[in-house]
């Protein structure tokens, strides 16, 4: 637990401002989910990613994703090698423990598709062969919201793989002169060593899926889910996925809070964040007034 506590002072330290991403993002790496990191340009998303990847051990790759890439350069290919007469399978990027896809609304769907199998089962299928990835392993994605020139929005099964989304903004102008003097000292930017390895954080990911929760806190997720999708107006707003998503996001943050169970503050706290990016209301509007009030409607037991 130790090592989490300074996990994220380090995330926090990092990128001022920035303590309820960084209690989100180690949710998601507790809850065995994936990130998606949004907000505009300049702010430290792939700041708070990289440091996240670099401290926790293991292979960490980083793709900046662009209109020209194309699913081998993700997840590798066969390279027919004359000395031998066979193929040599050479892996990509994603066979890794922690996968930085920077700006990843910026390549075509085709390779956004190409991460659904990898991030759903921790596997890639390639010329008939399955190969497992690394674990634990762990996508990390940012996209900037504010510029649509040139992105291709991810399509509601992409998203429905993220277990959460963290949206990021510009910090206070006091944070901003801290972040100033920070650079100035030279005490931001070092390349950190790593708190936690592979074997430390599958242990901590096992704990945390067996920590307890009630019949009537299940109950309360999925009547929240029930209202939600009420409220959008459509039965399908709001998958089986997501429910499952809110008790797994709920139980890593009753573990980062040391609880021997789950509570119903800790369900309505990553609930916004776990819903957000899968609810996408036909006018586009932003889909957090409609969470709120499934948060405040629904009677909490």
């Amino acid at each position: 637990m130790q090592s989490l506590l300074h996990l994220k002072a380090r995330l926090t330290a990092t990128v001022l401002g920035s303590e309820d991403a960084a209690q989100l993002l180690l949710i998601a790496l507790l809850a065995r989910g994936h990130a998606l990191i949004e907000g505009p340009p300049g702010i430290g998303k792939t700041s708070l990613a990289h440091t996240l990847a670099s401290s926790i051990g293991g292979r960490f790759k980083r793709v900046q994703f662009t209109p020209d890439l194309l699913p081998a350069d993700l997840l590798g290919y066969s390279l027919y090698r004359m000395d031998r007469g066979d193929f040599e399978f050479i892996p990509g990027p994603v066979f890794a423990h922690c996968l930085l896809a920077d700006e990843i609304n910026r390549t075509s769907p085709r390779v956004q598709s190409a991460l659904l199998e990898c991030m759903n089962e921790h596997q890639v299928t390639l010329d008939g062969t399955t190969r497992a990835l690394p674990e634990p392993f762990l996508v990390i994605a940012t996209q900037n919201d504010t510029d649509p020139h040139g992105t291709f929005p991810l399509p509601e099964p992409q998203l429905d793989r993220f277990l959460l989304s963290i949206r990021m903004g510009l910090p206070p102008a006091e944070t901003q002169s801290r972040i100033l003097v920070d650079h100035a000292a030279g005490r931001i930017g070092t390349e950190p060593d790593a708190l936690l390895q592979p074997a430390e954080i599958l242990d901590l990911q096992q704990q945390v899926r067996a920590l307890a929760i009630s019949d009537s806190l299940a109950a309360y997720i999925v009547e929240l889910c029930e209202s939600l999708r009420r409220l959008a107006g459509s039965d399908a707003a709001v998958s089986v996925r997501a429910s499952l998503a809110v008790l797994q996001a709920a139980r890593a943050a009753a573990f980062l809070d040391e609880a021997a169970a789950v509570h119903p503050d800790h369900i309505q706290r990553v609930f916004p964040a776990v819903l957000r990016h899968r609810l996408i209301p036909a006018d586009a509007s932003d889909p957090l007034p409609l969470i709120r009030s499934a948060l405040e409607n629904t009677p909490v037991p």
